[in-house]
């Protein structure tokens, strides 16, 4: 077996990475209905060959269970993460499994990467044709999301008074798991509202989706959404938060303690078409370094298609530092990032060639702050 090289880690902090190469295991649980076994396995037969068609995708094994037979377990392998994301928030993903929807009752999504494997001597995989995690990540037991949507232009000014002053929502979910901060950001048109919680991040997620403060709230904007969405019919429910999902790719944290002057900025970055993940790659090496050291607290690099926001806690006024805010402290990476970003989409009119040009792509990048909540002792 291939292991996937040592990820740098930041003594003391936490460290985890969509970009290691290592191999991802999915559990999908899912509740059939009464009845319905046979209607299910039926619209699985007609979708697996097209899912197995999906690039990365390795294998996937369709179980029911011997006690219960309305409960099935659907487990998938992928090459690596990237991939497995980008097709499961896919507008691909929603049309091949919209057969499966009525069916099911519930379900429930994990993934993991393979950090170890073992096999018989006669079926051992040839060497250097996997890729397994290399050593064991450093979490906190802090799951990070965002959703990404676009408003109405012209609204912006209503929805930013919508979002910056809607009622905190209950933030423990049950015995194991609570919310823990509630940030939100407009750039332009674009809301991006990033969520840290312990614990399940589908418990979460449901919990919020009940609250009457958050119902109000989104009742509220509904108006001014460029896609319209109808959150009391599930099969619109569930279009809506696929499109709108900005999974978090990338994290690293100081470990230093987070003192009174440090601030949260969220920096919108789009890239050129395709160019994307490249780009988040990108800031997922330099983060390693500008943690380590200097004013950045934290950073996480959320990414889906070609929209890549970077979330950073730093120590002080962002502006003081703004090499190290956007992860591009050196030359030769503001160079790189200048031939993935599409500098005409934050009306600059050229790459960050120089300290100034970096100090302008801060300023254009940087999104308008709505709300920063923290739950009570979290």
């Amino acid at each position: 077996m291939m292991v996937s090289p040592d990820p740098q880690t930041v003594p003391g902090g936490v460290s985890s990475t969509a970009f290691d190469g290592s191999r991802v295991r999915v559990l999908l649980m899912l509740d059939v209905h009464d009845g319905a076994q046979q209607q299910f396995l039926d619209a699985y037969e007609r979708m697996r060959h097209r899912v197995a068609a999906v690039p990365g995708h390795l294998s996937d094994q369709l179980c029911q269970s011997l006690e219960n037979p309305t409960q099935w377990l659907l487990t998938s392998e992928w090459e690596s993460a990237p991939p497995f994301l980008a097709w499961v928030n896919s507008e691909q993903h929603l049309d091949m499994v919209e057969p499966l929807a009525d069916c099911v009752r519930d379900t429930r999504s994990l993934r993991y990467t393979v950090l170890r494997e073992t096999t018989g001597t006669d079926t051992a995989p040839a060497p250097g044709s996997v890729a397994l995690q290399s050593a064991p990540r450093t979490g906190d037991n802090v799951v990070r999301h965002a959703l990404t949507f676009t408003v109405t232009p012209g609204s912006e000014s209503k929805v930013a008074e919508i979002l910056s002053g809607y009622a905190s929502p209950q933030p423990v979910v049950n015995d194991t798991t609570r919310l823990l901060r509630t940030s939100l950001f407009l750039h332009g048109n674009r809301v991006v509202r990033a969520v840290e919680v312990r614990g399940d991040l589908q418990d979460a997620l449901r919990h919020v989706s009940r609250q009457p403060e958050v119902r109000a709230v989104e009742q509220a904007i509904d108006p001014y959404l460029e896609q319209e969405r109808d959150l009391t019919d599930p099969k619109s429910a569930r279009v809506f938060f696929t499109r709108a999902a900005l999974p978090a790719v990338h994290h690293t944290a100081s470990g230093r303690p987070e003192g009174s002057a440090a601030t949260r900025c969220a920096l919108f970055l789009p890239a050129l078409p395709g160019r994307g993940e490249e780009l988040a790659r990108l800031l997922a090496r330099q983060d390693e370094t500008v943690t380590a050291h200097g004013p950045v607290l934290a950073a996480t690099v959320f990414h889906r298609d070609d929209i890549v926001v970077r979330l950073v806690d730093v120590d002080g006024d962002p502006e003081d530092a703004p090499g190290p805010v956007l992860a591009l402290a050196d030359a030769a990476s503001a160079a790189e990032a200048g031939r993935l970003l599409d500098a005409a989409a934050l009306g600059l009119d050229g790459p960050p060639t120089d300290e100034r040009a970096v100090r302008r792509l801060l300023a254009h990048a940087r999104m308008q702050p709505l709300t920063d909540r923290h739950a009570a002792a979290s």
